[in-house]
């Protein structure tokens, strides 16, 4: 089940976690912000692990539900009733999958009636997930529909990275630009937190920072995991060899809606998140958003 690809080939619907109507964390500016269902990496520290895989009808969310939301229909399919959910996460976390009963299949033109009453308020759209690149053909006609009809709003995915330049090549005519996730520049390490090497990641960057469609890369830093300080500065050069001015958020990791890990996770403290942006200054790169 797990890295199983969430692609809608019909690009009309994809299949949706949940929206925010405003945000100010996923963008530059005031974002509607759509999470994909489906996620090709198994990260140690994901802060949405419900939305990794897709629901496989196993049920045993049904019982549990203390608001009656949830039934099964005679094709054994979970079906959620949002009009009667009272909001709870039992659901999730009773799930055994890191999935969820409540994604949904969402029209593009659902998602556009959805933005069209908050666009005066909106700097742009953000696809995040899950992992948005898993749906590119969704992605793309969901950004077409957007520029279409709401042409000052900018379209950015939020992304793992993890993926092939074919799946930028659809996006690149709709997308302003994206931000990208390097959970590690060691491969060991990064097949450690993630399940997955990060060689696709690093071609991503590249790639995206040489059609300018680069906005920023974000580095989730964990205490004694990932942060060493020799690893930091390699990843300094690393980046700056790539832009010197690349935006690179420092993103201390916070054990909130984690779930339980193999690997001890601790939190950085504000000296060692202050610590680590010195590191990566140190190598050349000018712009830095420690959070």
């Amino acid at each position: 089940m797990r890295n199983e690809r969430t692609r809608h080939e019909g690009a009309a619907s994809g299949l949706i976690t949940d929206v925010i109507e405003f945000s100010a964390v996923d963008g530059p500016g005031n974002r509607f912000v759509v999470f994909l269902q489906g996620c090709n990496l198994d990260c140690v520290a994901c802060h949405n692990p419900y939305t990794i895989n897709p629901c496989i009808d196993c049920g045993d969310c049904v019982t549990s539900c203390p608001s009656g939301a949830l039934s099964l229909d005679v094709a054994g399919k979970v079906l959620w009733d949002a009009g009667v959910c009272t909001g709870g996460d039992t659901c999730i976390d009773v799930c055994e999958y890191d999935s969820t009963p409540k994604a949904r299949t969402l029209a593009v033109t659902d998602l556009v009636e959805r933005i069209r009453p908050a666009v005066p308020f909106l700097s742009g759209i953000t696809v995040s997930g899950g992992e948005a690149t898993q749906q590119p053909a969704f992605v793309r006609a969901l950004f077409a529909a957007v520029k279409a009809e709401f042409p000052r709003l900018t379209c950015f995915v939020d992304t793992n990275g993890d993926t092939d330049p074919a799946t930028w090549d659809l996006l690149d005519p709709v997308m302003d630009a994206a931000m990208v996730d390097l959970k590690c520049l060691d491969d060991a390490v990064h097949r450690r937190i993630t399940g997955a090497s990060n060689v696709r990641v690093l071609d991503t960057i590249r790639l995206l920072a040489s059609r300018r469609r680069l906005f920023e890369v974000r580095l989730l830093l964990m205490s004694g995991v990932n942060d060493a300080d020799d690893l930091l500065a390699g990843t300094g050069r690393w980046l700056a060899s790539v832009d010197p001015n690349l935006r690179v958020k420092v993103i201390g990791y916070r054990h909130h809606g984690v779930r339980p890990s193999p690997i001890p996770l601790r939190e950085p403290t504000a000296a060692q998140r202050a610590h680590y942006a010195d590191v990566l200054r140190d190598q050349g790169l000018s712009e830095l958003v420690v959070v």
